[in-house]
């Protein structure tokens, strides 16, 4: 069973992920809070997943964010904006979040981005990605393209499944490979890039436009 907290700082939208997540039968939606009671709800509840508002009045996501990493065996946390050009997405990715996700999103891809988080995977909406797409590493693309091109053909088959959302256990299964086998391959991309976290990385290879070779 998938535990996860909903914190939001509308009523409406924590009642309605409640909701569409309840009618998974893997999925338990254990605590719902606002920004200004999340972190004792977080730490009381203990879950895999905390879906995130990132605009909230009393407090804001950014700080939870933080305050919730900082501590022992953090939950994956997906950050939730209701705008595809909000400027606190990069601050999210920069402090750790493991994926953003519009309020509109899909009912389906929603349960299904859960999952994906739960897993391990990386989770992008494509409209809450495009701010880092189209905004500031825009003007990076050739040096993406040129990181990208160092990697190995095996590095670039992992970095395009993570591009994908794929856990460790899924490339595994895509490549043939043992899951310590992929998780050091991500590692080593990981260092190739220069960056922390694979987040980043799937948007460097979106920025490359990276896709698997399936030939």
């Amino acid at each position: 069973m998938i535990r996860v907290v909903v914190v939001d700082d509308e009523a409406l939208v924590r009642s309605g992920f409640t909701m569409l997540l309840q009618a998974a039968d893997d999925i338990r939606v254990v605590a719902t809070a606002t920004g200004a009671d999340a972190e004792r709800e977080i730490a009381l509840a203990r879950p895999d997943v905390v879906l995130l508002d990132i605009r909230m009045p009393e407090v804001d996501g950014l700080t939870v964010l933080d305050r919730v990493l900082s501590g022992g065996s953090p939950p994956v946390v997906a950050m939730l904006t209701t705008f595809d050009t909000d400027e606190y997405i990069e601050a999210t990715l920069t402090a750790g979040a493991s994926g953003f996700l519009l309020k509109d999103t899909d009912p389906g891809q929603l349960v299904q981005s859960v999952r994906a988080l739960a897993a391990g995977a990386v989770v992008l909406s494509p409209g809450a990605a495009r701010p880092m797409i189209g905004g500031r590493l825009s003007a990076d693309r050739r040096a993406a393209e040129r990181e990208i091109a160092a990697l190995t053909d095996r590095e670039r088959d992992v970095l395009a499944l993570v591009s994908e959302g794929l856990s460790n256990a899924e490339i595994g299964r895509e490549l043939y490979l043992s899951p310590s086998t992929v998780k050091d391959h991500v590692s080593t991309v990981l260092g190739k890039l220069g960056v922390t976290s694979r987040v980043r990385a799937a948007l460097v290879a979106q920025l490359a436009g990276l896709e698997r070779d399936r030939s």
